[in-house]
């Protein structure tokens, strides 16, 4: 399965028959996380993400993170440390700097890695086949084609008929 977003913190999803296309800016531009891949891609592991958000926040999602840590920073203390945990365990390790930004932004740190992980463990009471949406393609169509909506109707062709 993939799941198309723009959202970042989807990539802590990755893992087998999951992956996460994040779209950029422009028609069909996207790039493709998959779990084989991923670290080759991002430097961390999916888990890894949700330390990522604790230490550098996240301004579209409005949790602050530690300030003054951006990726960079994140991404070399956990390539280090592993998780934040092992980071705080560790924390006179750190460079001065590195080290009092942390200490004075502790509550941050914790609230923003809360608000950046998914939780997957919600109980569902419908099956997968009772969730699936399915599109009558004709009807589509007809009213796309009645709207005049000609480039949408190009982009939400079925992917048989792409072929043709």
């Amino acid at each position: 399965m993939t799941v198309l977003t723009g959202d970042q913190d989807m990539l802590q999803l990755v893992r087998p028959n999951v992956d996460i296309a994040i779209m950029r800016k422009g028609e069909g531009n996207y790039e493709v996380f998959q779990e084989d891949s991923f670290f080759e891609q991002k430097g961390l592991t999916p888990a890894q993400i949700i330390d990522m958000k604790g230490l550098m926040g996240d301004s579209s999602d409005n949790y602050p993170g530690v300030k003054g840590i951006g990726e960079k920073t994140a991404i070399k203390l956990l390539t280090q440390y592993e998780t934040i945990d092992q980071l705080l365990e560790k924390l006179e390790e750190l460079p001065n700097g590195v080290r009092k930004k942390i200490e004075s932004d502790l509550d941050n740190l914790h609230l923003s890695r809360k608000l950046a992980a998914i939780h997957c463990e919600v109980p569902i009471s419908c099956s997968l086949e009772d969730a699936k949406w399915e599109v009558d393609e004709k009807q589509k169509q007809t009213m796309l084609e009645e709207f005049e909506l000609t480039k949408l109707s190009r982009l939400l062709r079925p992917a048989d008929s792409l072929t043709n």
